[in-house]
């Protein structure tokens, strides 16, 4: 087996896992009381995390996700998602919030990776939003302006 054929098997294995855990994840925000539409908003959100930009350029299993956060929303998200703007950015924080808050609680992370999650998202929100700002802005150029490279 080639390294192609090795990274599409773990892929294939991560995605059953991670419908698993999606559905785990549902039942989860039920019993919380949310909305029916808050609930399919969360769960597409994570979605998109764990089986686009997680299995992007390697197979990295959803619990093993909870440090790469900052460039999804950073830059990945940004350059990626057609609809990426300050509301999905910020909807997605809070989707991934939740979802490493079951992690833990499934005793999948430690409260080290969730309090590291939540002080990322507090202290670099405001330069996602900056970058997603200048990204959509006309007038800037240079893709280095964009990333403040």
């Amino acid at each position: 087996m080639d390294e192609y054929e090795k990274y599409e098997a773990d892929c294939k294995k991560i995605r059953k896992a991670n419908e698993s855990l999606l559905a785990d994840f549902e039942a989860w925000l039920k019993s919380s009381g949310l909305s029916d539409k808050t609930i399919g908003n969360h769960l597409s959100n994570i979605d998109f995390y764990v089986n686009e930009y997680l299995l992007y350029e390697d197979a990295i299993e959803a619990k093993d996700g909870v440090h790469s956060v900052s460039m999804f929303l950073g830059y990945w998200f940004i350059k990626k998602a057609m609809w990426a703007s300050q509301a999905s950015i910020k909807s997605n924080a809070t989707s991934l919030k939740k979802f490493y808050t079951f992690l833990f609680g499934r005793g999948l992370i430690d409260k080290e990776d969730l309090n590291e999650l939540e002080e990322t998202i507090k202290e670099e929100m405001p330069e996602w939003l900056a970058t997603l700002k200048r990204y959509d802005d006309p007038s800037i150029e240079e893709m280095e302006d964009v990333w403040r490279l």
